[in-house]
């Protein structure tokens, strides 16, 4: 019999409105998969879409041209102020003394021309706007305000300035653009700078030009013809499009790190989406068989049920959808001030349609396979489908399944921004489906073959991993996944948080001291030897400079930056030396002799030659103050970067870019009285140098790694829900076969009590046997990710480790024993009649 659309939609709503409930499971997983990945995306959309509508705020300009150790030439700036409107900052490390305690604190101090800022306005705490300070005034943040206990019309110094702070910073339109800061900012007038005495030749300061063009003009363009006029400028030029760079790649890949964590939790509430379909399915066979004996044919069996439940996964999805379209907003009032920049509030369509999109294809991914296996089974065969088990899954669905599934797959490459890693990452989720299959497919065929315990709640416990109808490999492939995640973050934050505070006591230096005078090296030594006898002082050059050129090409010539490559974007800290540096290993080539005075070579760290396909003899050129300096590789170096020491990508030769003025950087590392001493005595005996304690850096690391941590673990929590709904679907999925377990071993004689405790075993066995595969698979993921990417030590905390495990295995064996008691009321007559 083959009937149309309308009349088949007739009876499928009112087939549905009759008992809705059964989908329920169905929903929610929807529900919590695209909500997860809507928000995710909405949320890095918002912040993308506020730095391109905020460019020449956070910019300063439409253009920004910066340069390292050096202001503009007068050329420069003609050809600057040509293009449109000019305003020059200049912005350096300096320290801040209270000039009545002597108490100091490393600041960012930035001096303003008159015309700065060219977009946005810098406003103070008593609500003026204001522009440049007048001369001998300044204006300081609020945390610098707070730590020295100051208020307007109070003095303070930097260099051999003293200044009178005349208001307090409430907003700085372009701090976004000048990047982290290791301390708070100080604005003064560019007239007041060279009274503070701190820039010298060889001084580490950057000068930024910021334009503002005339309507109509491209960005691009004039950055062509500029680059052009001065090829040899070694300047960093950013346009308005991209004004906070490295907030823009780190939100990218944080919200496509995200993305995959909400793809596998939707993964996972695919496999309640299956559970779901087929328990309502199977409460469903009496009225599929009453069907199918009246003459409907199993494509319009397929037709009513698939209406049924695509309506209930589009109500789902679009719920979904409208909680992550608000979650911009509802992030910003709960927990705004975690980002750097609040994210705009919007309806960003392509994120939404794409979590609609996964949504769908996962839906139908797992709920086509128990349409087909209801489809396929004869009426007589449903009336006897409990004692008979399920039907097949026909050809066609699973082509159907298999390509929803490529879908997903390419979907989820073709809207990264690293299809590799990406396709790593699915690949690894996959596998681990597949090993927890497997695993669970093992522990069934185990079960079975077990000895028959004597003791019957125990026999029938066993019993029920096995046997037909059991839920055991669904409820470990979610519940694995999901809490193998959780493992996995949790190794991997405590193993950074204990390497942290291992290491730092181990090997982090008391101080970083930068822009010593050259000339006042040996001053330097000789103060903190008078205060601390004892003390480590590492000492050497430093210098700015910029890879302008590697392999016989120029990086002004490349269309993109490679994605590795960052050792390109920007000026970098250079040093030369006669001996090779501490911390470092040569891996290739040698490193040249302590009296070496031949042409100028440079020992390259090891992963950026491999990230700029560089070995031993390409030439690479820097530009310092503007000279290009070129120079063959003679060795590549593995470095040590986590020793907290002063580790450098490039290390010259002497003789090479010692000619160009530079001051000294240090590492001094003291026993814990004379640290308080040297931090007051070193900026009064050394004004131009900053002081750098290196337990505030890693405070704000620490709290950086938190940050990270908590959306991570925000997101995948979305895993644990999606698993702990995957369970009640399972425990609803087989709760007709339950039920007339339950019947049977009432009528003979079994209480409620002796019921209960045999699913308890049940239970606690499946807890078990997922808790310990979780921390098995867990601490296999967490060791790579921690000894191999992060090359850390791998030290969990077993505590933290155990109340993670506890918790998931605690909750499968609740959820489990809940979902029992509705069975246990079941009466024997009533039940025999429904089943």
């Amino acid at each position: 019999m083959t009937i149309g659309f309308t009349t088949i939609w007739r009876i499928a709503r009112r087939d549905l409105s009759a008992r809705i409930r059964g989908l329920r499971l169905l929903a929610i997983c929807l529900f919590l998969g695209v909500a997860t990945l809507a928000a995710i995306g909405s949320l890095s959309a918002g912040i993308a879409d506020e730095l391109s509508r905020r460019g020449q705020t956070i910019l300063g300009g439409d253009i920004e041209i910066e340069i390292a150790q050096r202001e503009a030439t007068s050329a420069e700036i003609a050809a600057f102020q040509k293009v449109g409107s000019l305003s020059q900052t200049i912005r350096m490390r300096a320290m801040a003394i209270e000039p009545k305690s002597g108490d100091s604190t490393l600041s960012e101090l930035k001096a303003v021309d008159q015309a700065y800022p060219l977009y946005g306005t810098l406003t103070l705490k008593d609500g003026r706007k204001a522009q440049m300070p007048a001369p001998g005034r300044i204006y300081i943040a609020p945390n610098m305000a707070q730590k020295f206990q100051m208020q307007v019309g109070d003095h303070i110094r930097f260099g051999k300035k003293e200044f009178q702070i005349d208001g307090i910073i409430a907003d700085e339109p372009d701090r976004l653009g000048e990047g982290f800061a290791l301390g708070p900012v100080a604005i003064t007038a560019m007239g007041s700078m060279p009274e503070t005495e701190l820039i010298q030749p060889g001084s580490l300061f950057n000068a930024k030009y910021r334009i503002k063009l005339s309507a109509g003009a491209n960005p691009t363009q004039i950055i062509k013809q500029l680059k052009t006029e001065f090829p040899n400028g070694g300047w960093e030029v950013t346009d308005r499009s991209n004004g906070a760079p490295g907030t823009r790649r780190f939100i990218d890949r944080m919200g496509q790190f995200l993305t995959l964590v909400g793809l596998a939790s939707l993964v996972i509430a695919g496999i309640g989406v299956g559970n779901g379909v087929a328990s309502y399915l199977d409460s469903k066979r009496n009225s599929i068989a009453t069907l199918k004996v009246i003459g409907a044919d199993s494509a319009t069996i397929f037709r009513i049920y698939v209406s049924q439940i695509l309506s209930v996964a589009l109500l789902a999805i679009g719920a979904g959808l409208l909680l992550g379209a608000a979650a911009p907003l509802l992030f910003v009032t709960i927990v705004g001030d975690v980002l750097p920049i609040a994210p705009g509030f919007r309806l960003f369509p392509v994120p939404l349609l794409t979590s609609a999109a996964y949504g769908l294809l996962i839906a139908l991914a797992f709920a086509l396979p128990p349409l087909s296996r209801a489809k396929t089974i004869p009426a007589a065969g449903l009336f006897r489908a409990i004692v008979e088990g399920k039907g097949e899954v026909d050809r066609t669905t699973s082509i159907a399944v298999i390509a929803a599934i490529g879908a997903v797959v390419a979907l989820a490459v073709l809207t990264s921004n690293q299809p590799l890693f990406s396709l790593g990452f699915i690949g690894a989720v996959t596998g681990l489906l597949g090993i927890l299959a497997v695993i669970a497919w093992g522990l069934r065929k185990v079960a079975a073959s077990l000895p028959r315990p004597a003791a019957p709640l125990l026999r029938s416990a066993i019993a029920n991993l096995h046997r037909p109808g059991s839920q055991l490999r669904p409820l470990v492939i979610a519940l694995g996944l999901g809490l193998t995640l959780f493992v996995t973050l949790a190794a991997v934050q405590t193993s950074i948080n204990n390497e942290i505070a291992r290491s730092v006591p181990e090997r982090a230096p008391s101080f970083f001291v930068l822009d010593i005078p050259q000339e006042q090296s040996a001053t330097f030594t000789q103060l903190i030897r008078s205060k601390a006898p004892a003390a480590t002082i590492n000492l050497i050059p430093a210098l700015r400079g910029s890879i302008v050129a590697y392999g016989g090409q120029r990086v002004d010539a490349l269309a993109e930056i490679p994605e590795n490559a960052w050792v390109l974007r920007g000026d970098r800290g250079l040093t030369y030396s006669a001996t090779l540096p501490k911390g470092s290993k040569i891996t290739a080539g040698e490193f040249w002799p302590e009296n070496y005075a031949g042409p100028p070579l440079v020992s390259l760290e090891q992963d950026v030659a491999r990230s700029l396909s560089l070995g031993i003899g390409d030439s690479l050129t820097v530009s310092v103050l503007g000279v290009e300096i070129e120079a063959k590789i003679a060795s590549l170096r593995s470095v040590e970067w986590d020793n907290f020491g002063l580790n450098y990508v490039l290390v010259f030769s002497p003789g090479s870019v010692d000619r160009a003025p530079h001051n000294m950087v240090a590492t001094v590392t003291l026993p814990k009285p004379a640290e308080a001493i040297l931090a007051g005595e070193i900026p009064k005996a050394f004004p131009s140098a900053s002081l750098i304690e290196v337990s505030e850096v890693v405070g704000q690391v620490n709290i950086l790694l938190k940050q990270m941590a908590q959306a991570i673990a925000a997101a995948a929590s979305v895993a644990i829900l999606a698993g702990i709904a995957v369970l009640v679907g399972a425990i609803a999925a087989s709760r007709a076969v339950r039920m007339y377990d339950s019947v049977i071993f009432k009528l003979l004689g079994a209480t409620r009590r002796q019921i209960l405790a045999s699913q308890a075993i049940e239970y606690a066995i499946l807890a078990g046997i997922v808790g310990v595969l979780a921390l098995l698979l867990g601490l296999g993921a967490a060791y790579f990710v921690v000894v191999g990417i992060f090359d850390f030590k791998f030290a969990p905390d077993p505590l933290v480790l155990a109340v993670t495990l506890i918790g998931g295995a605690g909750t499968t064996f609740v959820l489990g024993l809940l979902g029992s008691l509705p069975i246990l009321k079941a009466r024997p007559a009533s039940a025999l009649r429904s089943l």
